[in-house]
C-alpha cells in the first residue's frame, strides 16, 4: 500500500499563513461594516470603511511577498474578500445613497456593478503572467469602489453640502460607466514598477511632499480628485493612443 502523502496534502497540513490573511480579513471586515452602515444610512462612515478596505487589501499582498508567505489559499481568499469589500459594499452604498428611488432600475444598476466587479476579478486571476505587470486590463475593482466612496464623501462635505441621501440620475449613469470600465480592455497604470526605494530627483520628492500637505489640508476634495482622475486616466490614455495611431497611419499613407 502506498502511504506517501502528496505535496498538496502536505501543504494543507501545514495550515495557512497568519499575517497576510489577517490583513485580508481586515479588508473583508471593513467591507461588511460598510454594508451595515449603508443600511443604517451612515453613508460617510460606510465610505470611509471602503477606503480602509482598500488600504488593507493593498497591504496583504505586499506583506505576503515581503515575508515570502504567498499561497494559493491567500490568493483565493483575497479574491473572495474583494467581491464583498469592493463589489457588494460600494454597490449597496450607491443604491442606498442615490439609486434606490429609481425602483428596479436602481438595484439592477447596483447589481451590474457587482457583476462587472466579479468578472473583472476572475479575468485578472487568469491573466496573471499574461498581461504586463505595469498595467491593469480594465479599471481595478478597488479603484472603482474608491470612486464611489470618495464621491459620497465629497458630496457630503462642505464643498457640496448634501446631507443624507442624494437622488440624482447622474449617479446611476456614473455607476454604469464605472461598471463598464472594469470589464473593458482599457489599460490603467498599475504603479507596480515604481521604485520608491531608489534615488529620485529632488523635485519629485518636493512635489510629493507638497501633494501630501494639500491632501492633509483638503482630504475630501483631494481624494475625490485623485481617485476620479485615475478612473479617467484610462480612457484619456486610450484616446491619446488612438489619435497618435491615426496620425501615424495618415503619415504612412502620404
Amino acid at each position: 500500500m502506498n502511504t506517501e502523502i502528496s505535496p498538496r496534502k502536505m501543504r494543507m497540513k501545514k495550515g495557512i499563513y497568519i499575517l497576510p490573511n489577517l490583513f485580508t480579513s481586515a479588508s473583508l471586515f471593513c467591507g461588511f461594516y460598510s454594508i451595515i452602515a449603508s443600511f443604517k444610512e451612515h453613508f460617510v462612515p460606510a465610505s470611509i470603511a471602503i477606503l480602509f478596505a482598500v488600504v488593507f487589501d493593498g497591504l496583504d499582498g505586499r506583506i505576503a511577498r515581503l515575508t515570502n508567505t504567498t499561497s494559493k489559499f491567500g490568493a483565493e481568499y483575497d479574491s473572495l474578500a474583494d467581491v464583498i469589500a469592493f463589489g457588494i459594499a460600494p454597490s449597496l452604498l450607491a443604491y442606498c445613497w442615490a439609486t434606490s428611488i429609481y425602483g428596479k432600475w436602481g438595484w439592477i444598476v447596483a447589481f451590474l456593478f457587482v457583476l462587472c466587479g466579479a468578472l473583472r476579478l476572475a479575468r485578472y486571476n487568469i491573466q496573471i503572467g499574461i498581461i504586463e505587470s505595469s498595467v491593469f486590463n480594465g479599471l481595478p475593482i478597488p479603484a472603482a469602489a474608491s470612486v464611489i466612496a470618495t464621491t459620497v464623501i465629497f458630496f457630503n462635505s462642505d464643498y457640496v453640502g448634501v446631507e443624507g441621501k442624494f437622488h440624482n440620475i447622474f449617479i446611476m449613469v456614473f455607476v454604469i460607466i464605472l461598471s463598464l470600465l472594469m470589464v473593458s480592455s482599457i489599460k490603467y497604470y498599475s504603479f507596480k514598477d515604481m521604485k520608491l526605494l531608489v534615488r529620485k530627483p529632488f523635485m519629485i520628492f518636493f512635489g510629493l511632499v507638497v501633494l501630501s500637505i494639500i491632501i492633509v489640508a483638503e482630504p475630501e476634495l483631494m481624494f475625490f480628485v485623485l481617485i476620479l482622475g485615475y478612473a479617467l486616466s484610462g480612457p484619456i490614455w486610450w484616446v491619446v493612443k488612438f489619435i497618435k495611431k491615426t496620425k501615424e497611419k495618415k503619415e504612412n499613407i502620404q
